[in-house]
């Protein structure tokens, strides 16, 4: 009975396509900015005073910190790439520790969970979100072993002083074929008033909907704390380079 709900559970990738586009919208090709842009660009990101490989990431402003993981994650690929292809579960590591700071997992964690929210406990909430974050990290991790490259225009940015939620808006440029719209959601903490991603809505279709349409049933129907165990086995699974074809037929 439980690998008939297994099945239904998947990694985020319902697509080759959209694996592609969540893979591309972390490219270091930026091209959507002006001279200001620029230099603010230079003065926020700064080498820190422990290493001169760590980048200071400005999370007061969402556009800025959007622009600036995406550098500071795809030099980790290109600097490790060979050790990548030697152990791909490299990847996990470097989704944790560049883009897991700036997502903000246990949002995204409750809203799928959504309106069963309080059917259920606090104990089994807090066992919930550590499994979620790391299926994120394998899901996204996942996702970059398909990466090749696709460059990515950044929308300029627009005020945000009076903003609690914004759209980081993208676009993927494909050669031989439409340009794709993707957003990033982004989330201001009222305590610390830093911005933190939550959802990526590409050409309409949300990523975190789909999650919380496809695991609400479950939930429902088995509990939360089944739906953990069940992720965790996923975050479990190890990282494996496939062929495009390959990709999009795998679960």
């Amino acid at each position: 009975m439980k690998m008939k709900y297994l099945n239904k559970i998947k990694l985020v990738k319902p697509s080759l396509l959209i694996l592609t586009i969540v893979a591309s919208l972390f490219s270091v090709s930026l091209y959507a900015h002006d001279a200001a842009q620029d230099d603010q660009l230079s003065e926020d990101i700064t080498p820190s005073s422990t290493s001169t490989d760590r980048i200071y990431v400005d999370k007061k402003d969402p556009y800025l910190m959007i622009k600036t993981v995406a550098g500071k994650t795809f030099k980790r690929f290109a600097d490790e790439q060979q050790a990548i292809k030697a152990n791909p579960n490299m990847l996990k590591g470097i989704v944790r520790e560049e883009l897991m700071p700036y997502i903000n997992y246990k949002y995204s964690a409750f809203k799928v969970i959504g309106k069963h929210l309080k059917k259920t406990t606090a104990e089994e909430r807090k066992n919930f979100v550590p499994v979620f974050r790391d299926y994120l990290v394998t899901s996204y991790a996942q996702v970059f072993t398909l990466y090749d490259g696709q460059p990515v225009e950044f929308s300029p940015a627009r005020n945000f002083s009076d903003k609690r939620i914004v759209a980081v808006n993208t676009r993927v440029l494909m050669q031989g074929r439409d340009d794709i719209d993707v957003s990033f959601k982004v989330r201001k903490d009222r305590k610390t008033n830093e911005w933190k991603a939550f959802d990526m809505i590409a050409e309409g279709v949300s990523l975190l909907d789909s999650k919380q349409a496809e695991l609400g049933g479950v939930i429902r129907q088995k509990g939360l704390p089944y739906v953990t165990e069940l992720l965790k086995e996923k975050s479990d699974r190890d990282i494996v380079f496939k062929t495009n074809s390959a990709a999009n037929k795998s679960d």
